[in-house]
């Protein structure tokens, strides 16, 4: 009754652990020149796999970017944290194993006391020779030695099942790291091309600042000549500041960037040895998406949400079997004498004893209902969790591939408008410099130009990212 009742807070057919029948709708990835479409609903062992099952270093093959995430994955924080709480998930398994077994130990004590004479302990051994003619010790000593246990006998499976909730989390824990992995990969990589898209920018105001001066120059030569007047000659002036001051913004974008890398990577700041030549070259990667099985399989957090929901349910045995009555048995076997020289002195010093009790809670079971209710108002949670895991990780794959889609078009109607500013600008030089045309018309000509150059840049760098995004929503990065 207690899963039936959890899994109807599930709306979605892919909460059981049969991934394999979840259903997605028909999604379509576009790039730049062809339409290749990708069905969820059609899918055949033929398909192609998703891409998040090609290695990262198959996927990113920009030698520099993968040295990057190499020591990236050796020395960032956030990844070392959680290597740790791998540890700690792993001792307490050890934890619950050892409270399962049973536990023995040795020991060794030694005491003297003396009872009240008018006691009944005090007047046996006043009236009781240890041997004839030879009184008990005043005070009496013991000394002991041996060997002694204890083990709750597992009736109701309280231990085993605590032990399984901690390995399901130490599952969890693992697949929490793979996580931390897509996601550094992920951002290094996002990271490390607009860097590179920062640095074209870069070289092309640098351009810009030339051209301009140029033309300034030219202008303050059409002046001397009375051909145009000072407000002209302030006007391109002007523009020369503005796409300095453009630079100067860019220059410090270029350095947080560097910086951020340097910080995922975890070392301090130095310069990023990259290719901003190589930018240009690069082509977004066509993402294979493979069908939804895939999916939930290859997403590092679906399984750690997975796994924290198996745990959870155990977790919910383990309080209701603190309802029931709990078994223990004790034992010891050793030497006990009041003299060191008596004490191995067989069979008379010798002791054992075996016992055992059943006890079942009786005045605090509102304090056990309450940890009941709480173990499963956490199951509930943990299944909302991973409805929420699903769904998250669904939308993110459609909004990435989407994305791509229409970045690809976006950069091709881009291109052409660059196309077209860069011919609009020769031209409008040309019709100045015969004064057919009002320097204005140059002044915005080559804004436009270099705004359109920029959002070119912009764009390409936003598909590379999609990309990137998509392989991690896909859950690549962590083998």
């Amino acid at each position: 009754m207690l899963r039936k009742r959890i899994y109807q807070y599930i709306s979605v057919a892919c909460l059981s652990l049969a991934v394999g029948s979840c259903k997605m709708p028909e999604l379509v990835v576009k790039d730049a020149n062809r339409r290749v479409p990708v069905s969820y609903n059609s899918a055949t062992a033929q398909d192609t796999a998703s891409a998040a099952q090609v290695r990262w270093r198959q996927f990113f093959t920009d030698p520099n970017l993968v040295a990057l995430i190499d020591t990236a994955l050796q020395h960032n924080q956030e990844l070392n944290i959680a290597l740790q709480e791998i540890q700690i998930s792993r001792n307490e398994v050890q934890i619950r194993k050892g409270e399962y077994l049973p536990f023995v130990g040795l020991g060794a004590n030694a005491e003297a006391e003396r009872p009240g004479r008018y006691t009944l302990r005090g007047a046996t051994e006043e009236a009781v020779n240890i041997k004839p003619e030879r009184r008990t010790p005043d005070p009496l000593p013991n000394y002991r030695v041996g060997a002694f246990a204890s083990w709750e006998v597992d009736i109701w499976h309280k231990l085993r099942n605590a032990r399984k909730s901690a390995a399901l989390r130490y599952l969890s824990s693992v697949e929490g790291r793979n996580f931390t992995i897509t996601n550094l990969i992920a951002e290094i990589a996002n990271s490390y091309y607009e860097l590179l898209a920062l640095d074209n920018q870069l070289a092309i105001v640098q351009q810009n600042i030339e051209i301009q001066t140029n033309a300034l120059n030219l202008v303050r030569l059409q002046k001397e000549s009375a051909r145009t007047t000072e407000l002209a000659v302030q006007r391109f002036e002007a523009q020369v500041h503005n796409t300095r001051s453009l630079q100067y913004g860019i220059q410090q974008r270029i350095i947080e960037t560097e910086n951020r890398i340097n910080f995922l990577t975890g070392r301090y700041p130095r310069p990023i040895v990259r290719d901003d030549a190589s930018f240009n070259d690069l082509v977004p990667t066509v993402i294979q998406t493979g069908v939804p099985s895939q999916l939930l399989q290859n997403r590092p957090d679906i399984r750690q949400a997975e796994q924290n929901l198996a745990a959870a349910k155990l977790d919910v045995q383990v309080a209701r079997a603190n309802f029931y009555p709990s078994l223990r048995l004790t034992g010891s076997v050793g030497f006990e004498a009041f003299k060191p020289g008596l004490l191995f002195s067989t069979p008379e010093s010798m002791l054992y004893n075996l016992a055992g009790e059943l006890v079942a809670p009786l005045v605090n079971r509102n304090g056990i209902k309450a940890v009941y209710g709480s173990a499963n108002a956490v199951q509930t949670q943990a299944a909302y969790n991973y409805e929420r895991t699903v769904l998250n990780a669904y939308v993110e794959v459609v909004n990435e591939l989407a994305n791509i889609r229409n970045l690809a078009n976006s950069y091709n109607e881009k291109a052409l408008e660059v196309k077209s500013l860069n011919q609009s600008v020769t031209i409008s030089n040309s019709l100045f410099r015969s004064a057919r045309a009002e320097y204005t018309e140059v002044l915005f000509t080559q804004r436009d130009a270099l705004e359109s150059k920029f959002d070119l840049i912009e764009t390409k760098m936003q598909q590379l990212n999609a990309t990137v995004n998509v392989y991690r929503a896909l859950g690549g990065g962590w083998n």
